[in-house]
């Protein structure tokens, strides 16, 4: 397989959470993301079956980018 064509590697809504977490240190936790899932507001996801959900890494990498903020070198750069 290429590299341009590569499987996309999908994740569990447990698994998202941890990901989440270690890759950028945004804490959301499996049930809030189900909460996230159900109200809006949350990472893009997929349903495998009626009632499995799977993320997407390069999903989550975009959810974590669209919550953090930009770099600050003062708590005043942020209002």
């Amino acid at each position: 397989m290429s590299n341009l064509h590569q499987a996309a590697r999908y994740l569990s809504r447990k698994e998202a959470s941890s990901y989440l977490l270690e890759r950028h240190g945004v804490k959301r936790s499996y049930i809030y993301l189900a909460t996230l899932a159900s109200k809006g507001g949350g990472p893009v996801f997929r349903k495998d079956g009626p009632s499995r959900v799977i993320y997407a890494e390069a999903d989550l990498d975009a959810y974590a980018a669209s919550v953090l903020s930009k770099p600050m070198r003062s708590t005043s750069e942020a209002a």
